[in-house]
């Protein structure tokens, strides 16, 4: 066995409580939730994970440790995600009326596509998930055991199931909320603005997020 027993529910569970806390992620995609719909929520909770777990699978080979030590390469692709996100919750609150889960009237229909596209970009750009991974998943290796880049893929699959249970949980949750506001226009238009303001928020907080020690 790779991993061990020991070293596998220690990691699930450190990913757990790292992963059940609001982060960039979570918050992406309950802003994506409340201006769009449950639809547009939970494949942007495929995309994302998708782009988790690109991210945990270049942590396997070694790309983590120079995201988690080099300042240029943590915030250029910090400053990119951070950009990303802005844009994206300023088109929410532009075309976001609250109509329906596929954008109703007012709002441009957003293909499949994009919303993966959309939702892979903000996993796959999120510096703290290559940092994360850099300093959590070595610690639960054991070389003795097996192959280290075999038991962090491993462990960084464990990762991106608990996520996907996790952010599917959270879509599921605000798009409920959405849900419940629906049957007043004027609610419904401020939720597309709490959304989109959100993602925005979302966007600015990361920029000035230093690195993680």
């Amino acid at each position: 066995m790779p991993v061990t027993t020991e070293h596998l529910l220690g990691f699930a569970l450190a990913a757990l409580v790292i992963i059940a806390i609001p982060g960039p992620s979570v918050l992406f995609i309950v802003g994506r939730a409340l201006s769009y719909g449950r639809g547009v929520a939970l494949l942007t909770v495929a995309g994302n994970t998708a782009g988790l777990a690109v991210v945990m699978t270049l942590v396997a080979f070694g790309l983590g440790a120079l995201v988690a030590e080099s300042v240029t390469v943590f915030t250029v692709l910090k400053l990119a995600g951070a950009a990303y996100l802005v844009w994206l919750g300023v088109q929410a609150i532009r075309h976001g009326r609250f109509a329906d889960e596929t954008g109703g009237v007012g709002a441009p229909a957003l293909s499949r596509r994009t919303v993966l596209r959309q939702g892979f970009a903000v996993g796959a750009t999120n510096p703290k998930a290559f940092a994360m991974a850099a300093a959590v998943l070595p610690q639960f290796v054991s070389r003795e055991t097996g192959d280290a880049t075999v038991q962090m893929l491993v462990l960084g699959a464990i990762a991106v199931t608990i996520g996907l249970l996790s952010d599917g949980l959270w879509a599921v949750i605000a798009s409920r909320l959405r849900e419940w506001f629906a049957s007043s226009p004027r609610h419904g238009r401020r939720l597309s603005l709490v959304g989109g303001t959100s993602i925005i928020g979302l966007g600015i907080a990361l920029a000035a997020t230093g690195r993680p020690e």
